[in-house]
């Protein structure tokens, strides 16, 4: 139960990252609908839920081939992303360049011969269909990812850099051991077992390398995507998923207000998810001036990190830092039990396939 990807030279050099916000819309919505669903993401889903209970969403046309009976959906709806890290809008234009041709082969893919309505009705028109498709998806980008799409970059930004050194100091075998416990890497050829794969099957890639996607709202599993209309795909779990919905939402510990004062020890709790100057005065209501000095301090001490990410700088707690995050023993407040959105509860209108 496994699959196998065998890249030579020229793939593996031209082998890439890049972040997707269009990759985090459509997971997002397969999680609210069930699909795969990440328990990491609890407090995602259930923000999710309560602001489609208010609003519903109309996915009629692009719900019904992302959630399926099917063990897979259509790949042109994530393209592989142009470039490290594209707008909605880049990414929506390439889905919307998909050729017909590509859209048909792909329908038949998932669906076989006799297609479903809504996969039919975008086989009879597929450029008209794909212009409503990206309309509704950019819906659900506005509504569910970009409020929160500032912390999710800098998670995502923060794995790539992760990845980069993992990759420097000890080549592909060394990333691919990294990403993923599904993961392997030997002899030239990328393996990915694990449950969510009932045959084995042997591929060779053509021109063109992989796109490394790390993904905050999908599945805790690998995602490869083979038979795209672009690139060869492989979406992975981000690092530090769980803390970016936790981080600054609990009061500072007592040891680290007194050790430090309230301003830098709840900086030291917010960074438990990485961030730029600019996130985290926004967040705690003080000016970027005021937050760079006190991130000055807690980085002389050994508490906080910052890497360079393209144009931004991003700031975490080290594992110091995350040791004086940890309340003292009995200090822990009451959680009152929290449960996922249940059958009915996605706030979602569709069409039956």
């Amino acid at each position: 139960m496994a699959l196998t990807v065998h890249l030579g030279v020229a793939e593996l050099a031209a082998t890439r990252f890049s972040v997707s916000p269009l990759s985090e819309t459509v997971s997002g919505l397969q999680q609210l609908s069930g699909l795969g669903r990440n328990p990491l993401t609890l407090r995602w889903l259930r923000w999710a839920a309560d602001e489609l209970a208010c609003r519903p969403l109309d996915l009629s046309h692009t719900l019904p081939l992302v959630v399926s009976d099917r063990p897979s959906w259509p790949e042109f709806l994530v393209p592989a992303p142009l470039g490290a890290g594209p707008s909605i809008d880049d990414e929506l234009a390439a889905l919307r360049r998909t050729t017909a041709h590509q859209v048909r082969a792909s329908l038949r893919r998932v669906f076989g011969e006799r297609l479903p309505g809504t996969a039919a009705a975008l086989s009879a028109r597929p450029a008209a269909g794909l212009r409503t498709i990206a309309a509704e998806l950019r819906a659900a980008h506005d509504r569910l990812v970009a409020p929160h799409w500032p912390r999710i970059r800098a998670v995502l930004d923060a794995d790539v850099v992760h990845r980069a050194r993992q990759l420097a100091a000890g080549g592909a075998e060394r990333l691919f051991a990294d990403l993923h416990p599904d993961l392997r890497w030997c002899d030239g050829r990328l393996m990915l077992g694990g449950e969510h794969w009932r045959t084995e099957r042997v591929v060779n890639r053509g021109p063109g390398g992989l796109v490394l996607i790390p993904v905050v709202l999908g599945p805790p599993y690998v995602l490869i995507r083979l038979s795209t209309s672009t690139q060869t795909t492989v979406r992975y779990p981000a690092r530090g998923v769980g803390a970016l919905w936790t981080a600054g939402t609990r009061p500072p510990a007592g040891g680290a207000v007194r050790l430090l004062g309230r301003v830098r020890a709840e900086l030291l709790e917010a960074l438990r998810s990485p961030a730029t100057t600019t996130d985290l005065a926004r967040a705690l209501g003080v000016t970027p001036s005021a937050v760079s000095q006190h991130l000055g301090v807690l980085r002389e001490s050994g508490l906080v990190a910052r890497e360079r990410c393209g144009r931004n700088v991003l700031y975490v707690t080290t594992a110091l830092g995350a040791s004086l995050c940890e309340p003292s023993p009995g200090s822990h407040a009451s959680l009152r039990e929290e449960r996922l959105p249940g059958e009915g509860e996605s706030g979602f209108r569709r069409h039956a396939g």
